[in-house]
């Protein structure tokens, strides 16, 4: 935790351990990721090869990007739309998966060469900066094309994506990784996606306000409690535009106003006992992607 020398501020950034599923997505997962597809067909044996594979369960698909995605970014960059509003989009989105060949066994060729005996089909995961887990997804053939070219896309509903991200263990869900525009729908709304329920960004969320406030008052020095949007709420695209939203996070900053006379030592407790009160905390473990946490002096 550092100091900044004019006033008594200071930040922590704090990524929650992975959470436990609640029991409605767990549930959902016994057809979604793993050996089989987000449709729930088995990847072994099946040919994904040539023009049919471009387009999985939807009819009449030009694998052009979701008009309401678009128009969803585009306003998030206009200043005119919001991060909800972009991850609202994708209810009814369909986006593209990419799939991968693996080599399931292994035999051995002319001359001991080793040579495939069974190639299997699978998801594509990527790690993030902070290491976690996170599933790239596109919302047209041609940006997954671009990003991987030996990738074969499959089309899905982005829930049903987003429960195969669930699936594969992501915290993440990155769509279009290497575009213009590059979207992080982070765990909360990635849960919120899966189950097909709309979502509330942690820092606008006053029910998780009023028990981060409840939580705190049990240390007199903390005089009261503010949520913001965190530093890493915010994304810029290629060309270095801003835009409010899609980052990898911390998505929420939380402002602790202490009482003042506190000493290095003091706030350092503070600030521990405070975060394994949330962590335990059920409302927090499901809304909360990453926190950073902000100290000033309450005013007198």
């Amino acid at each position: 935790m550092s100091h900044d020398p004019q006033s008594p501020a200071a930040d922590k950034d704090s990524t929650p351990a992975p959470r436990q599923l609640p029991g409605h997505i767990a549930a959902a997962l016994a057809g979604a990721g793993g050996a089989v597809d987000s449709a729930g067909q088995p990847w072994a044996g099946r040919d994904l090869s040539g023009d049919a594979a471009k387009i999985h369960n939807f009819e009449d698909d030009d694998g052009t990007a979701d008009a309401g995605y678009l128009a969803a970014v585009a306003a998030l960059l206009a200043g005119t739309g919001s991060e909800a509003g972009v991850v609202a989009s994708l209810a009814t989105a369909r986006v593209f998966v990419p799939v991968v060949a693996q080599l399931a066994e292994e035999a051995e060729g002319v001359d001991g060469l080793h040579a495939d005996k069974q190639a299997d089909m699978a998801l594509v995961t990527l790690k993030a900066p902070d290491g976690r887990t996170a599933m790239p997804v596109f919302t047209s053939a041609g940006a997954l094309e671009s990003w991987h070219p030996q990738a074969r896309p499959v089309a899905v509903y982005a829930a049903r994506a987003a429960l195969s991200a669930v699936s594969e263990g992501a915290q993440l869900l990155v769509l279009d990784p290497g575009s213009d525009v590059t979207f992080v729908v982070r765990r909360p709304a990635m849960w919120s996606l899966a189950q097909q329920r709309d979502w509330t960004p942690s820092y606008l969320d006053d029910e998780l306000e009023a028990a981060l406030n409840s939580l705190a008052g049990v240390y007199p020095a903390v005089r009261r409690l503010e949520v913001r949007p965190g530093s890493g709420m915010a994304s810029r695209t290629a060309d270095g535009s801003a835009m409010a939203g899609g980052g990898p996070g911390p998505e929420l900053r939380v402002v602790l106003y202490l009482e003042d006379g506190l000493d290095a030592a003091a706030v350092q407790d503070l600030v521990a006992g405070l975060n394994g009160r949330w962590a335990q905390n059920e409302l927090f473990a499901e809304r909360v992607d990453s926190i950073e946490v902000s100290l000033q002096r309450a005013a007198q």
